[in-house]
């Protein structure tokens, strides 16, 4: 997700917290109720400790705020301590560039920031982001995972494909310009379907993305274009549980889903969920603490 200039104020502050792993994505959803960027960081090598922090206008939001933090106390059984710090607009956007250099994903994908002026390696599908990208940029593990089971099913030239919680819109993009096929891409938050349009246009995209708002499986546009051959869902673990059923529904007979946004002690919830609606695990990828998951849905 992006930060566009119209939303930059002049007084801003980052929130953060630092929480063990497992707490990690709920408080990661917290903050993103209020920031328009969120980043999560490592604090130590043994990977008991990750940092959540976002960048919000000073004041703004609290009530939302701190309905959001209670219920990821709740729902994680981490209570988290949130620190603020007074951010220069022109100190953190520095800090951005610094912290957002080229990713390099799998073998075929470079994930860039507009920032950077050196030319990209023509030998990796370029998709260019802005500055401002935190939770899928590349960088993240279940971003990374998603990126790397795209290229392992790719053979397998899908027709149909289903960004489902698109948030900036990179897998749609790199599924895109990978396969030259349309990608339907939704999510819930009306943020994220701007963001994402305006990044397919920048990497001129805009003619194979077709990115609408929507409430998972129950979207308009998601009904009308099912059944599909490769469904994309990096969100959370648990509403990737209370999905499967309808994932399993609307995948083709043969069909692919690529599953993340969780971590790796939390694979075997998620697997039993989808086993249970028929699907088979085909690989388990390992990015850090996070988990991508490529499912199949068997002929017959």
């Amino acid at each position: 997700m992006s930060l566009s200039p119209r939303r930059h104020a002049t007084e801003l502050e980052t929130i953060s917290v630092t929480v063990p792993p497992d707490a990690v994505d709920a408080y990661e959803s917290a903050l993103a109720t209020v920031c328009a960027t969120i980043g999560i960081f490592e604090l130590d090598d043994s990977q008991t400790l990750w940092r959540v922090e976002g960048v919000k206008d000073t004041g703004s939001g609290e009530d939302e705020l701190r309905a959001a933090l209670i219920l990821a106390a709740l729902t994680s059984g981490v209570d988290a301590e949130l620190e603020r710090s007074h951010t220069e607009a022109e100190g953190w956007l520095a800090r951005t560039y610094e912290s957002f250099p080229e990713q390099l994903a799998g073998r075929r994908f470079a994930i860039r920031g507009t920032h950077l002026e050196d030319a990209p390696n023509p030998q990796r599908i370029t998709i260019t982001l802005d500055a401002g990208v935190a939770f899928g940029s590349g960088e993240h593990g279940s971003t990374r995972g998603c990126l790397r089971a795209l290229e392992m099913v790719a053979y397998r030239k899908p027709q149909r494909i289903l960004d489902l919680g698109c948030g900036s819109g990179i897998l749609a993009m790199a599924a895109a310009a990978l396969l030259h096929k349309p990608v339907l891409a939704t999510d819930i938050d009306p943020w994220s379907v701007r963001v994402t349009r305006r990044n397919a246009a920048m990497n001129g995209l805009s003619n194979l993305i077709d990115c609408h708002l929507g409430n998972g499986w129950s979207t308009p546009a998601i009904r009308r274009h099912a059944p599909y051959d490769l469904v994309f869902a990096n969100i959370l673990a648990r509403p990737l549980c209370a999905m499967a059923a309808d994932l399993a529904l609307n995948l083709m007979p043969g069909g692919t889903a690529i599953l993340a946004g969780l971590l790796n002690t939390q694979v075997r919830m998620v697997l039993a969920a989808h086993r249970r609606h028929g699907l088979v695990l085909e690989r388990h990828l390992r990015e850090g603490d996070w988990g991508t998951l490529i499912l199949r849905k068997p002929h017959g």
